[in-house]
């Protein structure tokens, strides 16, 4: 006991501890409005710049959030892709995409269900019926319905405009040009998670970059500045100021930040 003279005991858990937040998207034109989806959770929002929150996804099947869009325009349109994009051993899944036309109150079920886990969504900044959204995908299963996705009537139908090369790849990003909506940099991913092991990073991987709203796509590579060899996951940030800077943290042989 002499050796433990003096020292303090300190809880060691079990602990409760609060879930990972996975998605954020503000009211530009009232930025007390604030919406965060969370991994397993659900959707909250606050009216009150974040001092209080109520929770209005909780009457749907699914609690995993991945991704929010709000139509600036008209704020009450908010668009919701369920699936967290966060490939870990305890990765919570969605069933497709939802919106809401009266700020969360109430919910549409749009399609996309077999999609698992949606990273990303994003609106069209002068029309709310133009949305894309990029599924990464199951982190244990084989998927070809990974990729970019597009519609044009509301969630009605849906186009897929960017294809995986094989069944393990997914969207590890994707980013939109906040002056040009027709432009978007994605990171096609290619992962693979098993019970005992986790691959980033395979043939599958790439960054592609549309014009034209989809309809086109260009992949870069080491001709355009990307590192040589396997890739994987990235990160992508436009400069609101200036749209001609674009940042991408890049996963290779050698992790690096690049600047265009």
């Amino acid at each position: 006991m002499e050796k433990l003279h003096g020292l303090k005991a300190r809880s060691i858990g079990p602990a409760g501890v609060s879930g990972r937040i996975t998605a954020i998207d503000v009211v530009l034109r009232n930025p007390n409005i604030i919406y965060i989806g969370a991994a397993s959770g659900g959707l909250w929002k606050s009216t009150s710049g974040g001092i209080s929150w109520q929770p209005i996804f909780d009457e749907q099947p699914v609690a995993s959030i991945g991704a929010i869009s709000i139509y600036q325009k008209n704020p009450d349109i908010i668009w919701v892709a369920t699936g967290e994009g966060n490939p870990r051993n305890s990765q919570n899944f969605g069933n497709g995409v939802y919106r809401s036309n009266d700020g969360g109150k109430s919910w549409i079920h749009l399609g996309l269900e077999n999609t698992r886990s949606i990273h990303r969504i994003f609106v069209h900044p002068d029309n709310p019926d133009v949305c894309y959204v990029g599924v990464q995908g199951p982190a244990y299963g084989y998927s070809m319905e990974r990729g970019v996705y597009k519609t044009t009537d509301g969630g009605k139908t849906w186009q897929h405009i960017l294809k995986p090369d094989n069944n393990t790849t997914g969207v590890g990003e994707m980013v939109i040009d906040p002056h040009n909506p027709d432009k978007f940099i994605v990171n096609m991913w290619d992962f693979h998670r098993d019970a005992w092991f986790f691959r980033s990073g395979g043939l599958g991987s790439g960054l592609h970059i549309t014009m034209d709203g989809g309809k086109t796509w260009k992949k870069l590579g080491v001709e355009d500045g990307l590192p040589e060899g396997t890739l994987g996951k990235m990160g992508f940030a436009i400069a609101r100021s200036r749209p001609n800077v674009v940042y991408a943290l890049i996963e290779s042989k050698k992790n690096a930040l690049y600047r265009s």
